[in-house]
């Protein structure tokens, strides 16, 4: 068995903070999709701006642009960060022989621009 990328939106950039949510990160339905990241489905976030790395859950969010951190995380994310939200998925020997991640880029409005593999 092997872990390997299965998802990434990549450049995205967080609108919203809240410390004060039990934890997570709020993602648009549209990214979630996308990017086939389901709600609860662990996710690393990979922080551009100041290097900070968390590993959290995945929430659907409704509105088409905001990504909120949230809880704890709040404290390592700040609004107007560009961050990668990435997921991993465990596959065979086989599988990992024709695995293609999804990757999904967005512009400063958490917008999608290119999308890459599957």
């Amino acid at each position: 068995m092997r872990i390997l990328l299965k998802s990434k939106i990549h450049n995205a950039i967080v609108k919203d903070a809240n410390p004060e949510y039990e934890g997570s990160i709020t993602i648009p339905k549209k990214l979630m999709e996308e990017a086939d990241i389901i709600e609860g489905e662990q996710v690393h976030i990979y922080n551009i701006t100041n290097g900070n790395r968390l590993i959290t859950y995945a929430i659907e969010g409704q509105d088409d642009t905001t990504i909120a951190i949230n809880g704890a995380a709040a404290k390592l994310c700040f609004p107007s960060d560009r961050i990668i939200i990435v997921a991993y998925g465990i596959y065979s020997e086989e599988e990992a022989k024709t695995h293609k991640p999804k990757i999904i880029v967005v512009d400063n409005n958490n917008r999608i621009i290119r999308k890459i593999g599957k």
